[in-house]
């Protein structure tokens, strides 16, 4: 049917659906009253032979209507007085139908009438004409999506959208008609329940909703709520805590150092950036009109772009601004593909990357890193933001430029290939990550990065563009020490240079494992003992469970409806014999089915030689704490080792006299990308640069903002964890004293707390999330004609049923909490006062092995800290960290006794690692890197003597003076 228009209802009714019946016989209106909302996917639904129209849906149709009914009625039992609106429509029709004095009468929770004949015909069961308001039809056909993004602009308390999508997503739904059951379907727009006839619920207490409870109703339809009911209640929470939706699905989301190219370069840009896009083809443009070029890239040669790109880098080095930020954003134009020119999103990434290799061949990146020191330093731009009140996408033009560019070069350079016959792009990339790793003028590249993020959290610098920044600085860590594969390559050469053994690498071995189900909630358990109670088509016996894969066992109990379950059971085998049912082929009978990942994922320990090489194994990291310990008892026969210059020693020392600070400013945007977070007058504003000067005016555009805000701050998490993530990997394998500086000033500025506050929400959402456009994805959003931006081309194109970006970042946080806290009894104890275990427990939702194994790690850490009852009641868990988690032959870990689980003195623990960090840094890197008290003492009065000394103007003009006292009136006869 064609789209009805919105319209407002007066006396500020906000989101309320009106529901009315002109005569008997007559087609039920339906339309929905929304405050501010103008959209068109709202079907009309026809009044006879006639048609509700925007015009028509004037205050005088509905004072018509409403005079003309008899019965008021309210749906989902809102009472009279228990919500402010209900009370003015209560108001409002009270005086359309004759007077404020004109009381109605209560038939139920949900009924009221103006008279007594009224009432009586509503209990006889009459059909009457009606005017009523029902809360539940304002969802009946408003998509699910449509409604929690337009919620999600518009109200600022998350928790009261995050509690409405709880409620909406997931839901599914089967009709029953006498005794015959449809099949079960996902329920998409509109409430979860079915109302079987038109009117029915208008007859008194004879009709009931599908999917209520029918027993323990009064005469007047009134539900009583038995002890099943109220215990359904009691367990709400803790459904929420391992049912927060449908069962998920395995995911086949596979862990690696970033996603694909295209995805990373589409990230980099907001969508309210769409209009820049143009910008930068008129500067391509001009400038190439003004060196006497057609401005069509493809019909130069090689030598003429080389000569481009030198005029352009000549135009940088100008003072004028203005010219100075045309040549860079032309330089943007060429680093994006030139995509004007283009027809496929394949030509311009295949544009991209030659551009690319040939700007670096230029000097185009130290030219940029020139430019953003300029940028940086520029205190008109940070004045001017420190005045505004709000800081807009405006305020930082010239700063994302530069650093678009700078991302893009980094990031295609990184994942460049070797092509045919060329291995010039391979060795630009060896050149480009020595180039990184080495200070560029004064310090490194990320270094000045995080400066950047200390000045921003600071509040110095409001207008930094905090997205683009962290992306860089993520790129250039990622690119200078390496990801997956160089760690572990790293790792394998330090263990064979110190003459140890290979370990097997945990990435390695999570890949391989598949995912666990998660354990069964209080109201799971409720729930099946209550339809085992009705049913009992069968009778679940407990079993013990070995793992939580294994399904529970079941005992066969005879009935009825088994009967008949059986009875076409059989029906559809004759039928499949018969060949009217196409089957699959299946396997000879003597061909046993193939078991995937049978047995432990980590290598056992049975042989007598693998006992004794673990036995007599050493971790890198504790052959560096003893040489440290031995350094400290001997200083002077000890030599100090040489380091070597890596890359992530460069970076530690670059990074040392600030670390606390940049760590800090790190954990300060991750608190406020973090979806559980609150907004706050005193915290920093990280949608400076997706927020525009001039907010959305249309319901589509504050839906388009709404989904930019969320993921600007998705992907602001996954750069944030990334980029700690990385640091701490390294720099535990540069040296283990390196990793314990970085982590416990990460413990010291909350960080464990932090990271559980991320996984307390409703993770399944959050991995499910779809904060994506398709359609305004670049290069998607200017390569080929364009849709028209509308409710339902939002979602065009978006078909993956999980957010890469955001099981990247539960993983990597999760990752982050095990490297905080492995073999740190404080820390672990900060898991257990904070609450941490059903937390994780709720992770467990999230099918994905690799996140389920870190999870599981978590468990095990602080399991024989949690008490002998949790354990009791969580032997699924316990069976899954068995099965999954590495163990130690000599970890007592799931039974330790009390004298192990007892508290001790965890600041003691602390301070004593915080003294030998103290010691490390100060005798590697301080000044005074050797104690005076030890350095070797010449006694010899002829070298002294010889020794040249350089005399200052003061003690030259005061000889005299210094002989007289030190010399002549001093007395040396006790000396001598």
């Amino acid at each position: 049917m064609p789209g009805v228009k919105w319209t407002e209802f007066p006396e500020g009714m906000g989101s309320m659906m009106l529901r009315m019946a002109a005569q008997p016989g007559n087609a039920v209106v339906d339309a929905i009253l929304l405050d501010g909302i103008r959209d068109h996917h709202i079907p009309v639904v026809e009044i006879g032979i006639g048609r509700m129209t925007e015009e028509q849906m004037e205050e005088r149709e509905l004072e018509r209507i409403i005079k003309q009914a008899k019965i008021v009625f309210l749906g989902n039992m809102v009472e009279e007085g228990k919500c402010k609106e209900w009370g003015k429509f209560f108001m409002y029709v009270r005086k359309l139908r004759g007077g404020e004095g004109i009381p109605l009468l209560k038939v139920s929770n949900d009924r009221y009438a103006t008279n007594h004949q009224e009432k009586s015909e509503m209990l006889q069961g009459k059909q009457v004409n009606a005017c009523f308001v029902d809360f539940e039809k304002a969802f009946d056909k408003v998509p699910h999506g449509t409604l929690m993004r337009k919620m999600e602009a518009l109200i600022p308390d998350k928790r009261v959208v995050e509690w409405i999508g709880d409620f909406l997503r997931g839901r599914r739904q089967r009709a029953k008609v006498v005794q015959a059951l449809s099949g079960e379907g996902m329920v998409t727009s509109g409430n979860f329940r079915i109302c079987c006839g038109s009117m029915g619920h208008l007859r008194g207490g004879g009709g009931a909703r599908a999917g209520e409870e029918q027993q323990g109703m009064d005469a007047n339809g009134n539900g009583k709520r038995g002890g099943l009911t109220k215990l359904r209640d009691i367990f709400c929470r803790q459904r929420q805590d391992s049912d927060s939706g449908p069962e998920c699905p395995d995911l086949d989301f596979a862990y690696q150092d970033s996603d694909l190219l295209v995805n990373e370069l589409a990230e980099l840009y907001s969508y309210t950036e769409q209009p820049e896009f143009q910008l930068n083809v008129k500067a391509f443009e001009d400038l190439m009109h003004e060196f006497k070029h057609v401005p069509y890239w493809q019909k130069l040669s090689v030598n003429q772009h080389k000569s481009v790109i030198l005029k352009l880098l000549d135009q940088l080095e100008v003072s004028n601004k203005s010219i100075r930020m045309k040549a860079a954003r032309c330089i943007l134009y060429l680093a994006q593909g030139c995509w004007a020119e283009l027809q496929s999103d394949a030509e311009q990434q295949m544009w991209t990357r030659r551009n690319v290799t040939l700007l670096y061949e230029c000097g185009v990146f130290s030219a940029f890193v020139e430019v953003l020191n300029i940028e940086i330093e520029n205190s008109t731009a940070a004045t001017t933001a420190l005045r505004k009140l709000a800081v807009s996408l405006a305020d930082s033009t010239d700063l994302r430029v530069v650093l678009s560019v700078m991302y893009i070069m980094i990031e295609v350079l990184r994942l460049v290939k070797e092509e045919e016959d060329d291995d010039a792009p391979t060795i630009y990339c060896e050149s480009f990550r020595c180039e990184l790793a080495s200070p560029i003028g004064d310090e490194l590249l990320t270094v000045k990065l995080l400066g950047m993020v200390t000045r921003f959290c600071s509040g110095s610098a409001p207008h930094f563009p905090m997205k683009k920044v962290l992306l860089v600085l993520w790129k250039s860590v990622l690119l200078t020490l390496g990801g997956v594969d160089a760690l572990r390559e790293i790792k394998e050469n330090y263990r064979l240079a110190a003459g140890l053994s290979v370990t097997q690498d945990t990435m390695e071995v999570a890949r391989t494992m598949r995912a666990s189900s998660p354990p069964a909630s209080a109201a799971d358990l409720l729930e099946a003992q209550n339809q085992k109670r009705n049913n009992r088509p069968f009778r679940r016996s407990l079993m013990k469970q070995s793992s939580l894969d294994e399904p529970m066992g079941m005992d066969y109990e005879g009935s009825d409806q088994a009967d008949e379950e059986m009875h076409a059971f059989e029906e559809r085998q004759a039928m499949e014999e018969a060949g009217e049912i196409p089957q699959p082929p299946s396997p000879r009978p003597s061909t046993p089915m193939p078991m995937k990942n049978k047995g432990l994922p980590w290598t056992p320990k049975a042989r007598q030689k693998d006992l004794d090489q673990f036995l007599e194994n050493t971790k890198k990291t504790e052959i560096q704490i003893l040489k440290e310990e031995e350094i400290a008892r001997n200083p002077i026969s000890t030599k100090e080792p040489i380091v070597p210059l890596t890359p992530t020693e460069v970076l530690y020392q670059g990074m040392l006299p600030n670390l606390p600070q940049y760590m800090i400013a790190l954990l300060k945007i991750l608190l406020a990308a973090a979806p559980t977070s609150k907004a706050k007058t005193d915290s920093i504003n990280i949608m400076a640069d997706v927020l525009p000067e001039e907010m959305p005016i249309t319901v589509l555009q504050s839906m388009k903002l709404g989904i930019d805000v969320n993921r600007h701050k998705e992907i602001i998490v996954k750069a944030v964890s990334a980029i700690l993530l990385l640091l701490l990997k390294h720099f535990k394998l540069n040296h283990i004293y390196q990793f314990e500086f970085m982590s416990q000033h990460l413990v010291f500025a909350n960080c464990i707390p932090l990271v559980l506050k991320f996984f307390n929400q409703n993770i399944m959402a959050y991995v499910g999330a779809k904060n994506t456009i398709p359609i305004l994805d670049f290069p998607s959003c200017v390569i080929g004609d364009q849709p028209e931006l509308t409710a339902e081309s939002l979602e065009i194109g978006d078909s993956q049923q999980y957010s890469w970006r955001n099981i990247f970042s539960c993983i990597n946080l999760l990752r982050i909490l095990n490297k905080l806290t492995k073999w740190k009894h404080s820390r672990i104890m900060m898991l257990v006062v904070f609450k941490s275990a059903p937390i994780l427990k709720r992770t467990l939702k999230v099918r994905h092995a690799m996140m389920q194994l870190y999870v599981l790690k978590l468990l095990k850490m602080q399991t024989k800290y949690l008490g002998r009852q949790w354990r009791k009641s969580n032997m699924k868990t316990m069976s899954a960290i068995y099965q999954k988690v590495r163990h130690r032959l000599n970890d007592d870990w799931a039974y330790g006794n009390d004298l192990d689980a007892r508290p001790w003195d965890f600041q003691a623990e602390e301070c004593a690692l915080r003294a030998c960090v103290d010691r490390f840094n100060n005798r590697r890197y301080g000044n005074n890197s050797k104690d005076p008290d030890f350095e070797p003492l010449d006694t010899c009065i002829t070298s002294v003597l010889g020794q040249p000394f350089e005399l200052t103007d003061y003690f030259k003009q005061h000889y005299e003076v210094w002989l007289q006292r030190e010399v002549f009136e001093t007395s040396f006869g006790d000396f001598f």
